[in-house]
């Protein structure tokens, strides 16, 4: 039974830690949505890599498209979804880039090809072929060879703060139950949402 009860980033934990016991491939990968401020939508997968003061984080290059439109109209939702367990997790909420320090110790525990990467690509950009971005990434490993590599400065996290989050439990004969959360300035508002 769904208890309204608790918390909904907890009832959050458990459903992600089902979908990892299960061995479900990249159980933390969730649909991002972001906006231009005229409101031209798009969405991509990106990973969730934990909380920030009750708020969803990921990391991206900030000069990217979803950079450049999470910057501009500091809106998005995210959407996890795991056939396997038929449940999925939603969350609208408002946008905040992370402290530099917090991105800073992040992108020190990213692999060096993931770092090398960083500095490599320039998110969202043409390219003429792959050649050319091997080429970019042999420049990098060249210029920090033998040295630490720092983060980026157009590099970095976000952290989505919820507004409403939905539970999603898919049933026979379509009959889904959907528990919703909304913030209120006393706390969250909870219902069921008629599938």
């Amino acid at each position: 039974m769904f208890d309204f009860g608790r918390d909904p980033l907890a009832h959050f934990q458990e459903f992600l830690k089902e979908a990892e016991s299960k061995g479900l491939p990249e159980p933390t990968g969730m649909s991002l949505a972001t906006a231009t401020p005229e409101g031209r939508p798009s969405v991509r997968t990106v990973l969730f890599k934990g909380f920030y003061q009750s708020g969803i984080t990921f990391y991206t290059n900030f000069e990217g498209r979803k950079g450049r439109e999470l910057i501009s109209n500091p809106f998005a939702a995210i959407n996890f979804w795991w056939p396997a367990l038929d449940k999925q997790v939603r969350f609208e909420g408002n946008i905040e880039k992370l402290p530099r320090d917090v991105s800073e110790a992040y992108f020190a525990t990213r692999p060096r090809l993931s770092q090398l990467g960083a500095w490599s690509s320039n998110q969202s950009a043409e390219i003429p072929d792959l050649d050319f971005l091997q080429s970019k990434l042999k420049e990098t490993e060249k210029k920090f060879e033998n040295k630490t590599i720092p983060c980026p400065p157009h590099w970095g996290g976000f952290v989505l703060v919820p507004h409403e989050v939905e539970f999603w439990i898919g049933r026979q004969g379509r009959l889904h139950e959907r528990y919703v959360y909304q913030k209120q300035a006393q706390g969250w508002r909870t219902f069921l949402r008629s599938p």
